[in-house]
């Protein structure tokens, strides 16, 4: 049975946000519950689905609001998958010709594929949309109309992006798995060695660089492990530095986690 997750995440917050503290991990088992009460013919495989969407509405809420609260913060903004929006797009024609030639470039030369997962979000210059730091546009409550603010906000920068607006991508993730462990270093090391191409190409000797992080409700020590792994382009050359596929982990179950990361990643970057 599919849920009506919109619709569903709405009713279940009553058109409110979480109070800061509130742990996300334990509002979704109580929407568990409460969903099953209303249909028991609900899988538990439909609503982990829901939680994954549940989980970056309110991450992209709070950074939406974040960026409102610090004027000269960058956007941090959720993604399409790959099967429905092709990343590259963001950028200006030269750069995602670049881009293009790349991927045309590796199938035709070595019969294989550039093939890549989108991110789950983009950190992304908020001025290229002429964003309005007015604090009336703070989200505070929810319904559909704002959710589908926060899930269309990528498809305003379509075209418009230089390599140094957008400084960043992360990995949201409610649990951290096994096989999601070796996803998202693989995720970061693609979309760096991508960025050094452009890099390259645009004969751009000091760029700001490239930043990727994963977040998650939950991290324990073995996540942390995992995840510390090199980017395999910066290896290539002994005199390259040697460049982290993730350049760092976070826990974020509350709104309130939400702002000490944001903080803690954007505070050192800043548009203006």
């Amino acid at each position: 049975m599919r849920i009506d997750k919109k619709k569903v995440f709405c009713e279940l917050l009553n058109n409110e946000l979480p109070e800061p503290q509130q742990l996300i991990s334990e509002l979704f088992k109580s929407f568990d519950i409460r969903v099953r009460q209303l249909n028991a013919n609900v899988t538990m495989g439909a609503l982990n689905n829901a939680h994954g969407d549940w989980y970056e509405w309110l991450i992209g809420i709070a950074a939406w609001n974040y960026c409102i609260d610090n004027p000269g913060s960058y956007l941090t903004i959720p993604l399409p998958n790959v099967t429905q929006f092709d990343i590259a797009t963001l950028y200006r024609e030269d750069i995602k010709l670049i881009i293009q030639e790349l991927r045309d470039s590796v199938e035709s030369r070595a019969s294989v594929s550039l093939i890549t997962s989108n991110p789950d979000f983009v950190i992304i210059n908020p001025e290229k949309l002429n964003f309005s730091y007015d604090k009336s546009n703070k989200i505070t409550h929810l319904d559909i109309s704002r959710i589908n603010i926060i899930d269309n906000l990528y498809s305003q920068f379509i075209g418009k992006c230089n390599i140094e607006d957008i400084i960043g991508y992360a990995s949201i993730k409610t649990s951290l798995r096994p096989d999601r462990r070796l996803q998202i270093p693989h995720e970061g090391s693609l979309m760096k060695a991508i960025y050094a191409r452009i890099q390259n190409d645009k004969g751009i000797l000091n760029p700001p660089g490239l930043k990727y992080y994963a977040i998650s409700t939950k991290v324990g020590e073995a996540d942390r492990k995992a995840l510390r792994t090199v980017a395999t382009h910066s290896i290539a050359n002994v005199d390259s530095q040697p460049q982290a596929a993730v350049d760092s982990v976070h826990t974020v179950n509350s709104l309130a986690e939400a702002i000490v990361v944001f903080d803690d990643i954007l505070k050192s970057n800043s548009v203006f």
